[in-house]
């Protein structure tokens, strides 16, 4: 199924599909990610979502606990938390303490700022606790770059907390605490080589402030959210579709995430990606809430897709 929500000046996502005799299906679901909420302490310029400091959309505790119940009963191997700034939510202790110990990988997404306070250096000693993984935002160590997409002082804060996290063990070698880092072009382009930009990061943070960590992913940015507003004002929107469709690739279509992944959002209905919860394209097209189900998403069956999919499939894609 294919939202009507999202206009492109490309060949839609599920023609292209079909004229290529292609379609897009789910394989084993093995990872659930749970979106918090898109209360966030800034407003990147990036953001899918549209997250920011005055969005109220929270996960309350009665989702959580459908959301701990549902791993438990439907044996996901990995949870990966996100927001927003899954950080601002008043729950997320009880989260973090209801999903311990029930996947093999739980994996905290944080933009690192708001981990940058008393209470957030809190939370990052339970995410050391309970053994759980930290993804963070990390753009560029370039003050006016990292400033350009996340807002002044974001650099500061960001080094900070990464300095917090390697003090905790996290991104130290036989610490077992990973520390990932991600990066998204601060413009409407194609990331470039994934290794030459990690090498690159790693020899700046090193020399630069002695922080070390374990892997970078990089990224295409998603088309949907204040990214698309920022593309329509500027005029950029048809260049910067074209680019990503031009730049499909097959072997990411077979690779994204959402083949193995799905999304529970902040009010208990599951999505297959966060992409398609920002979108406002529930499951298979169907909403779905998250007490009806006993079990992962059917392999085989069909994930929804639209034309912010061409992000996911462009270059490298999302794994």
């Amino acid at each position: 199924m294919e939202s009507d929500c999202f206009i492109s000046p490309v060949e839609p996502f599920s023609a292209m599909l079909a004229g290529k005799g292609l379609e897009l299906t789910r394989d084993h679901t093995q990872i659930i990610q749970v979106n918090t909420g898109f209360l966030c302490n800034q407003t990147c310029g990036h953001c899918h979502l549209e997250a920011g400091p005055q969005r109220r959309e929270i996960m309350g505790v009665e989702v959580m606990d459908e959301v701990i119940a549902y791993v438990k009963r439907a044996g996901f191997k990995a949870v990966d938390i996100t927001g927003g700034a899954p950080e601002l939510n008043p729950n997320i202790e009880h989260l973090l303490s209801g999903l311990s110990g029930t996947a093999r990988l739980i994996t905290f997404r944080s933009n690192l700022t708001a981990l940058n306070s008393p209470a957030g250096f809190r939370i990052a000693g339970l995410l050391k606790k309970f053994r759980i993984a930290v993804t963070a935002s990390f753009p560029s160590t370039n003050p006016a770059e990292m400033e350009r997409q996340r807002g002044s002082g974001v650099l500061d804060a960001s080094i900070a907390s990464l300095q917090k996290l390697n003090e905790l063990g996290y991104g130290k070698c036989g610490s077992g605490l990973t520390l990932d880092l991600v990066h998204n072009p601060v413009g409407p382009e194609l990331p470039g080589d994934q290794q030459a930009f990690e090498a690159k990061l790693r020899s700046g943070l090193v020399q630069g402030w002695g922080i070390s960590f374990n892997r970078l992913f990089s990224f295409a940015n998603v088309p949907l959210g204040r990214f698309r507003k920022n593309l329509e004002q500027t005029g950029v929107l048809a260049r910067y579709m074209a680019l990503l469709a031009g730049a499909f690739n097959l072997r990411a279509l077979q690779g994204v995430m959402c083949r193995g992944l799905v999304t529970v959002s902040w009010d208990g209905f599951l999505y297959d990606c966060d992409f398609n919860l920002a979108a406002g394209v529930p499951i298979g097209g169907l909403p779905v809430k998250i007490e009806e189900m006993d079990s992962p998403p059917r392999h085989g069956s069909r994930i929804a897709v639209s034309d912010h999919c061409y992000s996911c499939t462009a270059g490298a894609g999302f794994t």
